[in-house]
C-alpha cells in the first residue's frame, strides 16, 4: 500500500462526494505535470489525504485504477482551461473524526514532505498551487493516520452492489464473448457495464452523485441503472453515461421493471398495478419534488416512458 497526498481546492466537494479523483492529462499549455502523472501509478488499496482550506478532512481508499474519463460536468465554471479529458480514479472517501491543520503540526510534517513536487510547502504549511496528488513516503503516512487517530490497518471495505437477473446475464456475457463484431478491447468495458461495473458506472457516477428518490450518496450501495435496457441498446448507448441513473436497489427493482418512470422534470409515475402499500413500506413518496434531468438523458427517459406505458397489468 502507497500513501498519497490530494490538495482538491475547489472541486474538494464535488470529488469526495462522488468519490473520484480527476485530473486533465497535462497543464492547461500542454507542459508535463508530475502531480497529473501521478493519477496513472495509484494503486488498489492506496490511501488518499484529502487536504483542502488547509485541513485534512477525509481520508480515502482507492478502489480502482485510473482510467480516462471527461471532465466531471459538475464542476462547471471550475477549471474552465482544462482540457475535457483526463485521468479518473475510483476512490471511496471517509470523513475523519477531527480534521487536521497541517500547519499545526509542521515540525513533524515538514522533514517528511518530498523535495520535489510537494504538496505541502515546507516554511509555510500552505499548499502548492500547482501540485494536485503527490506521492509521499509510509513515514509520513504513517504520522498523517497518527495525527489523524486512524487505525493504520485496512479499514475500508467497497462491496460493488449488484441487481441483475442471474440467466439473462450470463446469456448477455456469452453473446458479448462470441461475437466476432465487438473488438477485444471493448469486450471488458461491456461485460461490466452489464453488471453495473467499470466505466459505465465510473461515467454515470460523474453525472448523478445519490439515488434521485431515497438521497442516499453512498455509492457502495447505489445501482448503476440503464434507463434503456442493455438489450435494447447498442453498444455505444450500452456504456453511454447519460443513459445510466443512479438508483437505491429497492427503487431500481421498480425502475427496472417499468413498474416507475420519470418525467423528464423528475416527477415521478407508478404503474397503477403497483399497490400504494410497498411505496409506504419503502418509504417513498410520490409527491416528492425531485431534480429534473439533463437533455441527454431524456431521450432515454422518453423510451422508458412508452415501455412503461404499455406494460400490462
Amino acid at each position: 500500500m502507497s500513501f498519497w497526498w490530494v490538495n482538491h481546492k475547489q472541486t474538494r466537494v464535488h470529488e469526495v462526494r462522488g468519490g473520484y479523483l480527476w485530473s486533465p492529462y497535462r497543464n492547461a499549455n500542454g507542459a508535463f505535470n508530475q502531480s497529473y502523472e501521478n493519477m496513472r501509478h495509484v494503486k488498489v488499496g492506496d490511501t488518499v489525504f484529502s487536504y483542502g482550506s488547509g485541513y485534512i478532512a477525509y481520508v480515502g481508499t482507492v478502489t480502482a485504477t485510473a482510467i480516462p474519463g471527461p471532465k466531471p460536468e459538475e464542476f462547471g465554471n471550475v477549471g474552465d482551461n482544462w482540457s475535457d479529458d483526463g485521468w479518473l480514479v475510483d476512490v471511496y472517501f471517509e470523513q475523519v473524526a477531527q480534521p487536521l491543520r497541517p500547519a499545526d503540526h509542521l515540525q513533524q510534517i515538514a522533514p517528511l514532505l518530498p523535495d520535489k513536487h510537494s504538496p505541502l510547502q515546507k516554511a509555510t504549511g500552505h499548499g502548492n498551487q500547482g501540485c494536485y496528488l503527490a506521492a509521499i513516503s509510509d513515514a509520513l503516512g504513517h504520522i498523517l493516520l497518527a495525527l489523524l487517530k486512524i487505525d493504520p490497518k485496512p479499514w475500508l471495505q467497497h462491496p460493488v452492489a449488484e441487481h441483475v437477473p442471474a440467466p439473462e446475464l450470463l446469456e448477455d456475457l456469452h453473446v458479448i464473448e462470441h461475437d466476432p463484431n465487438v473488438p477485444e478491447t471493448q469486450r471488458l468495458h461491456l461485460a461490466k457495464a452489464r453488471v453495473g461495473q467499470g466505466l459505465y458506472r465510473k461515467r454515470v457516477m460523474l453525472l448523478e452523485s445519490a439515488c434521485r428518490v431515497t438521497g442516499v450518496e453512498d455509492s457502495r450501495v447505489l445501482i448503476a441503472s440503464h434507463i434503456k435496457p442493455w438489450r435494447a441498446s447498442s453498444n455505444i448507448e450500452r456504456l453511454n453515461g447519460h443513459n445510466g441513473i443512479l438508483l437505491s436497489p429497492h427503487v431500481d427493482a421498480l425502475f427496472d421493471d417499468h413498474l416507475m418512470t420519470f418525467e423528464n422534470n423528475g416527477r415521478m409515475c407508478f404503474h397503477k398495478s403497483l399497490s400504494q402499500e410497498v411505496l409506504e413500506r419503502w418509504g417513498i413518496d410520490p409527491q416528492k419534488k425531485l431534480d429534473g434531468f439533463r437533455p441527454e438523458q431524456t431521450h432515454f427517459l422518453e423510451q422508458h416512458r412508452v415501455t412503461f406505458a404499455h406494460k400490462a397489468t
